[in-house]
């Protein structure tokens, strides 16, 4: 089969390559889906410029997401048959034409849904789920700041944040203001141009807001605008990344400035501060159904729209990483076997 191959570390024209891999084996409880659309996250470009401890060893196929059409199943899958549309998280080696996935991260894709569109559903949803409803557990009429609200797991965020009755700010750049308030934000703060504290303070009145969704790496900012009993979910530092290749001194810096939080002022101010690690939570569980299967019935009552901002061959590999690193998404970018 083809697959889309993280070759080195470097920019992505030289990192990339689409060549021959490995067919991969369908084993007890699996099924091998041809794959139609597989999701891009922000983790694949951080592995590729080589700051993600948790990628394969180069050559390696990346992808953690995948939808497509059952071609196979393995000993013990019931509920799954040959030619079933479905959408399934995989971690790693969904930039394939195949993939297995286990089938307790499989789901029935449901009609009306594209590939693309479900290719978007497993990662994003399924850290918004963690982070605002199992970490965070807003409640209606709270207040939540969604940091890059604009990206796949910001929109994931907002449309679930309108679900459970919050109020929503989210941090976007200006062009993508229309697009944040369309997925349910009563408040939208361009970060290039405005002082988001200033601006949460003039929204709030100077309480703070009650939980704060950061993928940034803006942690020690974020905390201070917590409202007593407020909870921060941190999820990511997408700010350490800021070019083609790893700079090792540059990722240390911010490390070693990232804020020690009190336990003491943490306990008196009835604040929490949780970090979701998506991979690491699939290794506790042994699958992230409980993160993806409560989905289905969000999406069934249309609570959740996947928003797919541009789709690119994996030909247009690089095309697409620097799209992404380049801040230029609203919603989710997917990547597609060039045979499809």
């Amino acid at each position: 089969m083809r697959a889309l191959v993280l070759t080195k570390h470097g920019p992505p024209e030289q990192a990339l390559e689409v060549r021959e891999w490995p067919d991969p084996v369908t084993g007890q409880g699996q099924v091998l889906i041809d794959v139609r659309a597989a999701g891009l996250n922000f983790a694949d470009i951080v592995a590729r410029v080589g700051l993600y401890p948790d990628a394969p060893k180069t050559p390696c196929v990346m992808g953690y997401e995948v939808a497509g059409v059952i071609e196979s199943v393995g000993p013990g899958v019931d509920g799954f048959e040959p030619g079933q549309r479905v959408l399934a998280a995989t971690r790693f080696n969904g930039f394939a034409e195949k993939a297995v996935a286990d089938v307790a991260n499989v789901l029935p894709l449901p009609e009306g849904l594209s590939f693309e569109q479900g290719a978007a559903l497993p990662v994003n949803y399924g850290t918004a789920y963690a982070a605002v409803v199992l970490m965070a557990s807003v409640r209606a009429g709270e207040t939540a700041l969604v940091h890059a609200a604009a990206g796949g797991v910001g929109i994931a965020a907002l449309q679930l944040l309108r679900d459970r009755g919050a109020v929503a700010i989210g941090t976007a750049s200006a062009s993508k203001h229309d697009a944040v308030r369309a997925q349910g934000a009563a408040h939208v703060i361009d970060y290039r141009t405005q002082d988001v504290k200033e601006e949460v303070d003039r929204i709030t009145g100077g309480k703070g807001v009650d939980v704060i969704l950061d993928a940034l790496g803006e942690f020690r900012r974020s905390y201070s605008m917590l409202a007593p009993g407020g909870r921060l979910v941190i999820y990511g530092a997408s700010n350490i990344v800021t070019g083609d290749r790893r700079n090792i001194a540059r990722a240390i810096k911010e490390v070693a400035t990232m804020p020690r939080f009190n336990a003491l002022k943490l306990m008196n101010e009835n604040k929490g501060v949780m970090g979701l690690n998506m991979l690491h939570w699939w290794d506790r569980s042994g699958s992230l159904a409980e993160l993806i299967q409560p989905l289905v019935g969000l999406l069934e009552k249309g609570a959740i729209a996947p928003v797919v901002s541009e789709s690119f061959p994996f030909s247009r590999a690089a095309d697409a990483h620097r799209f992404v690193q380049e801040r230029k998404t609203i919603g989710k970018v997917v990547l597609k076997p060039d045979s499809v």
